[in-house]
């Protein structure tokens, strides 16, 4: 209940920011200043657009399906939401002790297109409806691929807790570290830390799993290249075509969360979670240095600078591939899933198998 009472104010101020970062980070691609008038250098944009939104009317159409389009937004939101309970944030801020959190993180974040299907169906607008048939089409397609990369890092860890899998990539770990996890090397890197305990260090294939893990979650959060449920250039708005004020906006929250919510889970699964990418150097401690005492208030806020820093790092990644990569068609889309992405994340798993066998 604390991390969820912590994380609501703070994804409604990450939103903010990221709106602004992402209107920012087009600009300068396309060569444009962006956001100026709102606030010094366009700061107070987006908070002028939430206040707009928020005071425009709620207009439902006529021949709509009312209850179902007024709930489809908060199931929407509720997904991405209730997914962050269970997210480590630093070693003593666990979230919800679930020995299955990476089960129940990708079963609950599955939910969102459920309340995507609801929306446009319930809109009563061919538009609508078209994008609901290609936003099930594609989630559903690349949750397959990505359940895969999340399974080859749970093969390597042997765990779907994600704190014990945060603890393995980090200092606290109580086991011996071999350099790339091989422990016929006998090269023990376990007082130096950093980078090298992190998984796609300890195991190099899981660089190609978080590969296809951020490409099946750029299809999750109907980001571009994979935003045909929405495709604005196309239909009108996709399955929020009907949408207007403050359901709108809720469903964008949910957009920009679920943004969030994958960047952080790449991050907990191939990236050391909270643990600093910082090594120990012989007489500089730069890991103890910069991960404080277990327990205390300078661990907590190394823990949560350390993850949210990777985490955002990721969300500037995405909002960069949307405005450099063009639309996928439909086809394209389920080829890259079904053909590519699919037969890859499947030889990982065997990999991680072997190499969990051969080389521990």
């Amino acid at each position: 209940m604390s991390t969820l009472l912590f994380i609501l104010p703070f994804l409604l101020l990450y939103t903010i920011m990221a709106i602004y970062a992402e209107r920012k980070i087009s600009a300068f691609i396309q060569d444009r200043l962006g956001p100026m008038e709102a606030g010094p250098y366009g700061l107070l944009q987006s908070v002028a657009d939430l206040v707009k939104l928020i005071q425009k009317e709620d207009i439902i159409p006529a021949g709509a399906d009312k209850f179902l389009f007024r709930v489809a937004p908060i199931v929407i939101f509720t997904a991405v939401f209730v997914g962050f309970s269970v997210l480590p944030l630093t070693p003593a801020w666990t979230g919800a002790p679930i020995s299955s959190a990476v089960f129940f993180l990708l079963a609950i974040t599955s939910l969102d297109v459920l309340g995507i299907l609801v929306a446009g169906w319930s809109s009563n607008n061919k538009y609508s409806v078209l994008g609901t048939m290609r936003s099930a089409a594609q989630i559903i397609s690349y949750e397959v691929p990505l359940g895969l990369s999340v399974l080859s890092v749970c093969m390597v860890c042997e765990t779907l807790d994600l704190q014990a899998i945060s603890y393995q990539q980090s200092a606290l770990n109580d086991e011996h570290q071999y350099l790339f996890g091989i422990r016929a090397w006998g090269i023990d890197v376990t007082a130096i830390g950093g980078f090298l305990a992190w998984n796609v260090v300890r195991m190099p294939l899981l660089f190609l799993a978080w590969v296809i893990f951020f490409i099946a979650s750029l299809a999750e959060s109907n980001r571009a290249p994979f935003d045909l449920p929405e495709a604005e250039s196309e239909l009108v708005a996709g399955f929020q075509t009907e949408y207007s004020g403050f359901r709108w906006a809720v469903i964008m929250l949910g957009e920009y969360g679920m943004m969030l919510l994958v960047s952080i889970l790449g991050s907990v699964l191939f990236f050391g979670s909270w643990s600093t990418p910082l090594p120990n150097i012989a007489s500089m401690r730069l890991a103890e240095w910069t991960s404080g005492t277990p327990g205390t208030v300078a661990s907590t806020l190394w823990g949560i600078f350390w993850l949210l820093s990777k985490a955002l790092l990721f969300v500037a990644i995405q909002m960069w591939v949307r405005w450099t990569y063009p639309r996928l068609r439909v086809d394209q889309l389920m080829n890259l899933s079904w053909k590519y992405l699919t037969p890859i994340a499947l030889a990982l798993v065997i990999l991680c198998g072997f190499w969990k066998v051969l080389c521990i």
